[in-house]
Order: structure tokens, then C-alpha cells, then sequence
């Protein structure tokens, strides 16, 4: 009666500790707005750290206009390619996904914000009620442009970047008049000084466009630049983001959650001999950071 007495205690020993270790190896569950994560005040931070930025490559953080997906796009340290990531929120549960190869996609990932596209350079998709349509081009006038992200604003503007010669960038935007849409302009001297000019994000109400470019007001890296839109229509110079945001690094890729309440970007915390972006991490900051930057009128 010992012996099985004794049995027994083992046997319910060995089954807390199975539980009890697969309970500590088991992921937390994600619930709640921006992953389950607490937003950042006015100092930028990583985002979702040790789940979205790790110490490896992550870029491209963007949510869907719905705010129900969010993707990014990470680079795995064992060969350097380049993975999509996808956490998908269903009746408050984040669940994840990893697309690699072919279905990894361009991570310069922008959703109109109507929904109902989500672009990729000179690019995009259009939602179905089965998810998203197959890849299709913006047309003849985009298709000589080296282009490696396009934003969109409620009214249908594109605003769009053009890689040049070495690190040259040009910004340069298409209006949707009357239904049609015009051939892409480069922006004045206002915004296009400088070199770089890469990445724009421009307001859904079109009342400002932030990106990224070098420039003699900057921090002596690639750092976040905006312009505000002026009472007669114009561009207004473009003012440097400032020390809240910008460093002596690499600062880019800067986005607004289709919520408006935060601001997305990228910054380089590492580098490499032969990779001077082996660490990139996705920061965000409260969106007020913007309106403490736009000039009283």
C-alpha cells in the first residue's frame, strides 16, 4: 500500500512539473490594441520589444487601416533573407505568420487610407472579399521610376519616392483630378534639398509629408524631416524632426498608425564590418510630437 502510495506521489510530481514547464515554454497570449503593447509618450521607443524588434533587422512596421494586422518584415542572421511577418488580430487574439520567398513580398507595405489598397512601391493590391487581389501596376507613367515607397492621402495623392545615382533621392507626387490621374511631379526645392529624400508618408488630410534625407540641418545621418502645408497651398520648408526623434544614426521610414495616435520609424542601434544595417529597430512615439513641430499660424 506504501509502494503505491508512493507511486502516486510521483506520479502527480512528475505531471506538475510537465505543466509547470510547458506553461513557462508556452507563448503569452497578445490582446489588446498596437500587439498588447503599453503606447509611448513623447520619447520614442521599440516597439514590442523581444516580439517585434529583436537584436537582428526588423523594418517596415505598419498597420492595416482597420488595425486588425500588422506587418513587418525581419532578417533571418543564418542567411540574410528577408521574411514577412504578419500578426493578425480575431475577436481580440493576435496570432502570428511568417511568409518567406516568394510570398515574403516587398516590405515598403503602405495601406490607403480607404482600405481597400495596400501599395508596394509602383505596386499594389486591392482587398477582395477573399483578402487581397493579385499584383497589379500603377501604369506607364510609374513604370520608369525607381521607386521604393509610395503614400497615399484620403484625397488620392500619391506621393512617391525616386532612387537616383548613389544615395540621391527625389520625392515627387501624382494627384487624382476629376478621377484621372496626372503624371508624378517632383516637389520644389522646399522639400527636395539636399540628397537621400527617400520614404515619404503624407497625411491622410494632406495637411503635412514627413520623410526621411541628409541635409545640413541634420544630426550627420539620414534623419526625419517635415513639411507643413501653408495657408495658399504651398510646401513649407522642411523643418528637421529634432533631437526627440532624430540621432547621430540612421533614422527613416517614418509612418502614422491609420488611428492617427502614433508615429512609426526605423533606426539603425547596430552595425557590422560588412553590414552597416544588421540591427534596425522599429520605434514609435505619440503622434503629438508632430503638432508640437507645426508652426503657429
Amino acid at each position: 500500500m506504501k509502494l503505491l502510495s508512493s507511486s502516486i506521489a510521483l506520479l502527480l510530481v512528475f505531471l506538475a512539473v510537465g505543466c509547470t514547464s510547458e506553461n513557462q515554454n508556452k507563448a503569452p497570449e497578445l490582446t489588446g490594441p498596437y500587439l498588447g503593447q503599453e503606447p509611448p509618450g513623447l520619447t520614442p521607443i521599440p516597439f514590442a520589444s523581444g516580439l517585434v524588434t529583436t537584436n537582428a533587422f526588423e523594418d517596415g512596421g505598419v498597420f492595416s487601416h482597420d488595425m486588425n494586422e500588422f506587418y513587418f518584415v525581419r532578417e533571418r542572421p543564418q542567411d540574410r533573407e528577408l521574411e514577412t511577418i504578419v500578426f493578425t488580430q480575431e475577436k481580440g487574439l493576435w496570432t502570428k505568420t511568417v511568409r518567406a520567398g516568394e510570398d515574403a513580398e516587398p516590405f515598403y507595405r503602405y495601406f490607403a487610407p480607404d482600405g481597400k489598397t495596400m501599395h508596394f512601391g509602383k505596386q499594389y493590391k486591392e482587398r477582395t472579399s477573399d483578402g487581397w487581389s493579385d499584383t497589379k501596376s500603377l501604369g506607364p507613367d510609374f513604370e520608369d521610376i525607381n521607386i521604393m515607397s509610395l503614400s497615399a492621402s484620403s484625397q488620392g495623392t500619391y506621393v512617391i519616392d525616386e532612387r537616383r545615382d548613389g544615395d540621391d533621392g527625389l520625392l515627387r507626387y501624382s494627384r487624382l483630378v476629376d478621377g484621372v490621374r496626372e503624371a508624378p511631379e517632383p516637389f520644389g526645392s522646399a522639400i527636395n534639398s539636399g540628397t537621400r529624400n527617400s520614404h515619404p508618408f503624407i497625411a491622410p488630410d494632406e495637411s503635412y509629408i514627413m520623410w526621411d534625407g541628409i541635409k545640413d540641418s541634420g544630426f550627420g545621418n539620414v534623419d526625419l524631416y517635415i513639411s507643413f502645408r501653408q495657408p495658399d497651398g504651398s510646401w513649407g520648408r522642411a523643418i528637421n524632426m529634432g533631437a526627440a526623434i532624430n540621432t547621430d544614426a540612421y533614422e527613416a521610414g517614418p509612418k502614422v498608425t491609420p488611428d492617427g495616435k502614433y508615429l512609426f520609424f526605423v533606426r539603425v542601434v547596430g552595425t557590422t564590418d560588412d553590414n552597416p544595417y544588421s540591427d534596425i529597430d522599429i520605434f514609435w512615439v505619440d503622434a503629438q510630437i508632430i503638432e508640437n513641430l507645426r508652426p503657429k499660424q
